[in-house]
């Protein structure tokens, strides 16, 4: 890093949490505690979407500075292949322990207020999808750029002999059928679509961050509920949609939305299989869970059609 940034470091420790970038915790020469994360190398096969998304965090850390009431880390220092980020007080809301329920009503209805307002970023160029020119996968309008990324994955499916269970085609009449639904969206919201409780920093009480924007999109705020299910209720009558609401955001919940939101969750479904491929995973049950999970979505999409 002294070599890109102009600044030493020294390592203190490796995290190993994280499934794609390598990170340590280190002490920089001028005494700040930062996580360094590395991309990795470019000879190491990554999926479509994942080309560029090292600039694609930097971007979201650089925005958020300017955006109050979204609390993340401060980019210190950032290459084409690194960043820097300031160290966050408190532990991921999976690491937590088990938390009294108020305390977890209060969490889920402030992360709430904080997704509303992280959506209020807008692509500065207008475009949906992928912000890195490395992915080639953003367009004028939603439902064309959603409808690259979910071929781009297909393509890398074939690209890894991934067992998906429906074919291609099955899959690209599900998206179309649901084109409708897609051009309702007209504003290319900043989209985490990574926001499990591992990705939240809290202390006590409150949420002091968000990490891991790498996979971050520009498109329909829907579709940030597929990950922020996985840490609790986000229906319409949940803490978290009374958060983001009255922090000024809309979750309509029609039956287009309902659509669109399944649409999402098969696309993250998709996702979690085929990057089996170039990660090398021996996960049995992380497999069984991932193939249950776009059984049911399938399911979903197919009663809708």
């Amino acid at each position: 890093m002294s070599g890109s940034a102009g600044i030493g470091c020294r390592v203190e420790a490796e995290l190993t949490d994280g499934w794609f970038n390598t990170a340590y915790r280190v002490r920089l020469d001028d005494g700040r505690a930062a996580v360094v994360k590395l991309a990795p190398p470019a000879e190491v096969p990554v999926l479509r979407y994942e080309r560029g998304i090292m600039a694609t965090e930097a971007m979201v850390y650089r925005r958020l500075a300017t955006l109050p009431g979204v609390p993340a880390p401060e980019l210190l220092h950032a290459g084409e292949d690194f960043l820097a980020v300031s160290v966050l007080e408190g532990t991921t809301w999976d690491k937590a322990g088990d938390l009294p329920e108020a305390t977890q009503r209060a969490l889920r209805r402030e992360l709430g207020a904080i997704t509303a307002r992280l959506h209020t970023l807008t692509s500065e160029d207008g475009r949906f999808g992928y912000p890195a020119e490395e992915a080639a996968l953003s367009a004028p309008d939603w439902r064309t750029a959603f409808t690259a990324m979910v071929d781009a994955l297909l393509e890398d499916a074939a690209r890894w002999q991934s067992e998906l269970g429906v074919t291609p085609g099955e899959i690209r009449t599900l998206v179309a059928d649901g084109g409708y639904a897609l051009d309702e969206v007209t504003k290319p919201a900043l989209i985490h679509f990574d926001l499990w409780p591992g990705n939240i920093f809290i202390d006590g009480s409150r949420i002091v961050g968000l990490i891991d924007h790498e996979r971050a999109f520009w498109g329909d705020p829907a579709a940030e509920l597929v990950s922020l299910v996985f840490g609790g209720d986000t229906g319409p009558d949940s803490d978290l949609v009374r958060g983001y609401t009255e922090a000024g955001g809309v979750l309509d919940f029609t039956p287009a939305f309902q659509h669109r939101l399944a649409l999402y969750q098969l696309y993250l479904s998709l996702l979690l299989i085929i990057e089996f491929g170039p990660r090398g995973y021996d996960n049995a049950e992380h497999l069984a869970f991932c193939r249950s999970y776009l059984a049911d979505n399938l399911a979903r999409l197919r009663a809708l059609r």
